[in-house]
């Protein structure tokens, strides 16, 4: 395996790092441009289901990052007797928009994976889910450089020196320095999960178990979807979580051929609730979005257009997750719970987005 030596990758990142988005300035932040508008130019904000959105916020105000970026408005809000007027009063509608100036994104989405699994190992259950492997290696620089707070290195140790962390086929072939979760009845099933993020685990003495991220392998993510439209074996027009599932199960022989195309892989620990997202809250349906935090910071709260099937979707969301496929200012992935009926609609959302950044009246003040 080639080696890589500390210093290289620090380079690579260094030169290649985005500016985190500071919406404490108007000045335009490389890769990410603002432009103040007003809440009447949001599509469908007087359709808004405000008592709703006012519980979101409440419920995004249980993490501190959130407190920080709201201050007094999280104490305010426990009070607040008229959502809309709070939420009208007290912010600032910013439109977003890329360095070159588009304001269209892209819009997907996700789901709670559920599965089937065991603490032992057996016929059935035989696919390991590994808790974070101990000789996996995070180098956090950003106390030494500000600008690189979102940045990890990780791989491992040989020969003194950083290596990469093995790849999902070298994984399997070199073994894991990890402890087994759980074991679960289908790789492709354990694959998704990793996609997802997080699970709801149903064992085989019923009883329940939630897991989620816990760490990565630092390669970056690659998707299987476009791999198997580059072969050939799916039209783009046709790609779906579901048509992805239905032919790996059709062509069991080259199930470790695609999967390995990704050569990301993700481990997990055990949680105390269901889906819960980068913030440490509870995702919640529909509200809760995964953003790249290079470009906007978890926390936030933000307004968002764009289609899920044949209907319009236009709501206040707030940032609570991130994802190894969610890379841009304009790029979002939005939670829809658990359960068939979201894993259906899920595969297939591939929307136009369009993004608004709400921002605290308060820090305006202070420009």
């Amino acid at each position: 395996m080639k080696q890589i030596t500390l210093f290289f990758l620090f380079f690579l990142l260094l030169t290649g790092c985005k500016k985190e988005l500071n919406i404490s300035s108007k000045e335009q932040n490389k890769g990410i441009k603002l432009v103040k508008t007003s809440f009447l130019t949001l599509p469908d904000f007087d359709k808004q289901n405000y008592a709703e959105f006012l519980d979101n916020f409440i419920h995004n105000c249980k993490s501190t990052k959130s407190q920080k970026i709201y201050k007094r408005l999280c104490r305010d809000a426990l009070h607040v007797r008229d959502p809309k007027r709070f939420l009208l009063e007290n912010f600032t509608p910013y439109r977003i928009s890329d360095k070159k100036g588009s304001s269209e994104g892209l819009l997907t989405a996700y789901y709670e994976a559920q599965i089937h699994a065991s603490l032992q190992k057996s016929d059935r259950y035989k696919y390991p889910i590994y808790e974070t492997p101990r000789d996996l290696v995070v180098v956090d620089l950003s106390t030494i450089y500000p600008e690189l707070q979102y940045y990890r290195l990780r791989g491992r140790m040989q020969n003194n020196r950083i290596v990469p962390y093995y790849s999902r086929k070298e994984a399997k072939v070199h073994g894991l320095n990890a402890s087994v979760l759980c074991y679960c009845d289908s790789k492709i099933e354990r694959f998704f999960l990793e996609v997802q993020g997080s699970g709801k685990v149903i064992l085989d003495d019923n009883s329940t178990m939630y897991i989620g991220y816990d760490n990565q392998n630092g390669h970056k993510y690659r998707s299987i979807g476009n791999y198997l439209v580059q072969k050939g074996e799916i039209p783009l027009a046709d790609i779906s979580l579901e048509s992805i599932q239905k032919w790996l199960k059709d062509h069991p022989t080259r199930i470790d051929e695609v999967l390995n195309y990704n050569k990301s892989l993700i481990f997990f620990a055990k949680r105390d609730q269901g889906a819960t997202g980068a913030l440490g809250l509870q995702l919640r349906k529909k509200s809760s979005i995964a953003v790249d935090r290079k470009y906007i910071p978890l926390g936030n709260m933000l307004y968002l257009s764009s289609q899920l099937g044949n209907k319009k979707f236009n709501s206040v969301v707030f940032a609570q997750d991130t994802g190894g496929a969610i890379k841009g200012p304009l790029r979002v992935d939005l939670f829809l719970g658990s359960g068939d009926d979201a894993l259906k609609i899920a595969g297939r959302v591939k929307s136009p987005l369009k993004l608004w950044l709400l921002v605290p009246n308060e820090k305006e003040a202070k420009k």
